[in-house]
């Protein structure tokens, strides 16, 4: 079994996060994508950020047409700041010993992953799959990590959440159920 596993805020998740999924399973021909929403991201300023109750669920309704994406809730239920380390060990003990583990990233990350908690350590448990998106270069921290050059979209959750605030649309830039969830909930003004 081949699984990616696609962790972040999703503050709140786009079509940028579905197409990064869908272009890195069928790129890595993987099995699946688990999308794991934080509870509270460790680099991140938790001002604007939506509760995880709701990031969770635009999360499930993001993802609930395509039937190689699933989300867990880990994170959410675990509390506290969500550290990749610590979800991709408990990943390690709920899968079978031959479970390859791709651990996704927007090439973004590179900027600030050897902040990361126990990082060398995460490269041993599940191979670094690194998203080359438009604007960013790959700084090359670490020699095992897999580049992979996508189709992408240049979309924020911080765009996003801008355009909400000011009152305009974001249709087609998040999934539709995602939009009326947003706009019943009104997250983000």
């Amino acid at each position: 079994m081949r699984i990616g596993i696609l962790g972040g805020t999703f503050n709140p998740i786009h079509v940028g996060h579905l197409l990064l999924a869908e272009e890195t399973l069928n790129n890595l021909y993987l099995d699946r994508v688990i999308f794991i929403p934080c509870f509270l991201p460790p680099h991140k300023n938790e001002h604007d950020i939506a509760p995880a109750a709701d990031r969770l669920r635009m999360t499930e309704l993001a993802v609930s047409d395509n039937p190689n994406f699933v989300v867990s809730d880990m994170e959410t239920k675990r509390k506290g700041k969500s550290y990749s380390i610590d979800t991709v060990k408990e990943l390690k003990k709920k899968f079978a010993p031959n479970t390859e583990l791709f651990f996704i990233v927007g090439s973004d990350a590179s900027s600030y992953l050897k902040k990361w908690k126990d990082v060398r350590e995460l490269f041993k448990l599940a191979k670094f799959v690194m998203a080359l998106r438009p604007g960013y270069r790959l700084k090359k921290i670490y020699k095992d990590i897999i580049a992979l050059k996508i189709k992408a979209i240049d979309i924020s959750g911080y765009e996003i959440r801008q355009r909400i605030k000011r009152k305009e649309s974001v249709r087609y830039l998040v999934p539709e159920p995602v939009r009326q969830y947003l706009e019943k909930k009104g997250l983000y003004r």
